[in-house]
């Protein structure tokens, strides 16, 4: 990686070989005009100034979800009528040193742009029965200051950003300076509401203007938007799964390259895939062979693969838009599941099977765990693991030792979408069509579990596929993964053949 150019030395070896910067030159670029660079002369810094092509876009087209995010704006604009609504996509942050994580904007305000980029803040201004909306940008690097090559965020170092007006284009919103809107919202009177979080500066410029409490049910109202996806959601979450297929497909066919090495072979494998077809891994991948196939969120990695044992590899592309798939299979990683691992595996399946025919419109939310609950519930009782009957099981919760979590969640552009729900409208709802949750029942045996059979010890099973509820009942976005025990073994082999 190259370091950026340290403007107190002239030398450009010296620049490679001394990597401190003094206290003036970090100082932000808006502050530092032509003069203050120590180590950079007017001659250099005028020739930088000139010379350089137009490279405005002129035929951009709105974004495929223009009309979406403008209908968002629309059903927020009515929910809070006559207050001023600052929703900020957030800032960089430090991973180490002069290094930034990679950006993700927050969800609520991608989920009401489209745009993804750092520092960017909507702002819905009242008027009259409605709102204004303006996007706040960082407009191009400034050439005049040297902005562009001398900071390092400007475009010579990470890239060319979109102007105000290609942004307009895109977004179909009017753009403005970003760094002129702190000021402007500590100047700015009435009832505002900011989603907090994100950007503590334009927090800072609102902390005498908003309450927490006020600023919840914004960030509440976001979340259960979300509930109900519409078509182009509906779209972008079957790419997430149909990319996310293809990634099991390719950890598949390298299982042999993962036993020399570890559990990251297969890691990395399906991460490739992600970053080829889409923005990223929705969420760290679990990729957990053997005994780490009993905890949870596995994201290690780090263990061995070994023939005999399970692979629980659960995992999701993200899309480009930020839709992510949620998907998990436990496969046997020589290609045929032992007569206990069959077993095991089939009872999570017929609990799964309940569950996902529990997904259809009108039903509770809670009502496709408690069918897969049930199901294992009978089959731990049958196997003589927990003293029945299944009714007393369920009452007590008993099966939960060896279920040990909840059957799904909602998804979309958060794993675990829609997280600051109310329990009124999510837990202990009803479903909709259009709602896109994961049916995902397991059974973990611990390694270290003296209640159970020593065969039984360090064997997880988990099965989940993303299901939409449609009209008449569901579909599983994530069917064109086998799922059935016979059909896992016939698939495998097809693809190590």
């Amino acid at each position: 990686m190259a370091e950026e150019l340290n403007p107190a030395v002239s030398d450009p070896a010296a620049d490679a070989a001394d990597p401190e910067v003094p206290a003036e030159a970090e100082e932000p670029i808006k502050q530092r005009k032509n003069g203050l660079y120590p180590g950079v002369s007017d001659e250099l810094a005028e020739n930088m100034k000139s010379g350089w092509a137009d490279t405005e876009l002129h035929d951009l087209e709105p974004i495929a979800q223009a009309a979406e995010t403008a209908a968002r704006r629309a059903a927020l604009s009515a929910r809070f009528p006559g207050e001023r609504l600052v929703i900020p996509a957030g800032n960089l942050k430090t991973r180490s040193n002069d290094t930034e994580y990679s950006f993700r904007a927050s969800v609520e305000y991608a989920y009401l742009t489209g745009n993804q980029t750092e520092d960017g803040v909507l702002v819905l201004e009242p008027k009259g029965d409605g709102h204004t909306a303006t996007i706040y940008l960082l407009p191009r690097s400034d050439r005049e200051n040297g902005e562009f090559w001398l900071d390092g965020q400007g475009e010579l170092w990470v890239g060319r950003r979109h102007s105000l007006t290609e942004a307009e284009k895109l977004y179909g919103i009017p753009a403005s300076d970003v760094r002129e809107l702190a000021d402007a919202l500590r100047e700015a009177t009435g009832p505002v509401r900011v989603v907090r979080g994100h950007d503590a500066g334009i927090e800072a410029a609102l902390t005498d203007k908003v309450t927490a409490e006020r600023d919840e049910e914004l960030r509440v109202f976001l979340s259960e938007a979300r509930l109900v996806k519409d078509e182009f959601e509906i779209g972008e979450l079957q790419k997430a799964v149909d990319s996310t297929v293809r990634g099991f497909e390719d950890v598949v066919k390298v299982l042999d390259k993962a036993e020399a090495t570890s559990e990251r072979y297969i890691e990395g494998t399906f991460f490739l895939r992600a970053r080829v077809e889409g923005n990223d891994v929705g969420y760290g991948s679990i990729c957990a062979a053997g005994p780490h196939a009993c905890t949870l969120h596995w994201v290690r990695n780090d263990g061995p693969v070994r023939s005999g044992d399970l692979l629980l590899l659960d995992a999701g592309v993200e899309t480009h838009t930020y839709y992510t798939a949620d998907v998990t299979r436990t496969l046997p990683i020589n290609g045929t599941y032992t007569e206990l691992q069959k077993k095991i595996y089939d009872a999570v399946y017929d609990a799964q099977e309940a569950g996902i025919a529990a997904v259809k419109p009108g039903a509770k939310y809670r009502d496709f765990h408690d069918a897969a609950q049930r199901v294992l519930a009978e089959r731990l009782v049958e196997w003589g693991l927990v003293e029945g009957p299944v009714e007393r099981v369920l009452e007590l919760g008993l099966q939960r030792r060896w279920t040990l979590h909840g059957t799904g969640h909602m998804l979309g552009m958060d794993v675990h979408d829609c997280a600051a729900a109310r329990v009124e409208t999510y837990v202990d709802g009803t479903l909709e069509p259009g709602m896109v949750l994961t049916v995902e029942p397991g059974l973990y045996f611990q390694a270290d579990d003296l209640t159970v059979p020593e065969e039984y010890r360090g064997i997880g099973v988990r099965i989940e596929d993303d299901i939409l509820v449609t009209a008449d009942g569901n579909r599983n976005l994530s069917a064109g993964l086998p799922r059935r025990s016979d059909e896992v073994e016939e698939w495998m082999a097809g693809l190590k053949g």
